[in-house]
């Protein structure tokens, strides 16, 4: 699929045309494609680039074990990770050029990209028609993501009540961020309830963030009192999303764990104004 190719910098379009050239001369390459948002014409100066790279079945484990002799062909390395994905590698180089790159092999196709792309180099036509959907998680794993961010959310808070009460007020401070973060999944999932809840990444493209507005009064100083308004105001940012959307998809809302985390909150609150 050829589309439009927007490179963010011509640090990158030199990058891409030193990575193709370094393919073309390696044998156990045999395809490689540009995805992400380069093809889909929405790079900006702070975009990455996003890259698929395939080898011969026979030379995937060995291309996998060496990507980094391959990637220091193509420029001062600075940061190189695979975060647990043995199949990808997220790098920078000394000039800031910065992406990822996924390794497949001719035979393991299906699950290394989705959405559209754009063919640099396919020496055997391997991806002649090839179409990978983009990724969505399907009504069940949303369900499930749903249920966990209605539970958790209380787990957090108990968290934050003891963390309070001991005065540890930096952990509970990381606390507030959590709890902030889980109202920023739901409001994620109101807007779209099919879509990705990927908590402040690209949160501004996700949905209004007019929506979001209430929980500006969220942000608040290292100090006790702040923080327990802080805590109310989020608290009732949640309730006013959670049990419609349980409802809704079917996921049950947990009213005993609600009441049980309110009433600790309150004799909290109660205790310290003593």
């Amino acid at each position: 699929m050829n589309s439009h190719i927007r490179y963010a910098s011509a640090h990158q379009q030199a990058f891409v045309d030193r990575f193709v050239a370094a393919c073309q001369a390696d044998a156990r390459v045999v395809a490689t494609f540009l995805g992400g948002s380069s093809v889909k014409g929405t790079a900006d100066s702070s975009s990455d680039l996003d890259l698929t790279l395939i080898t011969t079945d026979a030379a995937y484990t060995d291309f996998a074990a060496r990507r980094k002799e391959f990637l220091d062909q193509l420029g001062e390395v600075v940061f190189l990770e695979d975060f647990d994905h043995p199949h990808n590698m997220f790098f920078m180089l000394s000039d800031g050029t910065e992406g990822e790159i996924w390794l497949g092999s001719e035979r393991h196709l299906a699950h290394i990209h989705s959405g559209p792309y754009h063919v640099l180099l396919d020496t055997k036509d391997i991806l002649a028609g090839a179409v990978f959907p983009e990724a969505a998680p399907t009504p069940a794993e949303q369900r499930e993501t749903l249920r966990r961010l209605v539970a958790w959310f209380w787990h957090d808070l108990s968290h934050f009540i003891t963390a309070m009460a001991r005065d540890q007020l930096w952990w509970a401070h990381g606390q507030l961020e959590e709890l902030r973060r889980f109202c920023v999944q739901l409001a994620r999932l109101r807007q779209n309830f099919a879509a990705s809840a990927d908590g402040y990444e690209k949160v501004d493209l996700a949905l209004p963030v007019e929506q979001l507005s209430p929980l500006l009064a969220s942000f608040c100083p290292l100090e006790y009192a702040a923080m327990l308004q802080a805590t109310s105001v989020i608290v009732q940012f949640y309730q006013a999303l959670a049990p419609l959307l349980a409802q809704t998809h079917g996921v049950p809302y947990p009213v005993g764990l609600e009441r049980v985390m309110l009433d600790r909150l309150e004799r909290l609150s109660a205790a310290r104004s003593a």
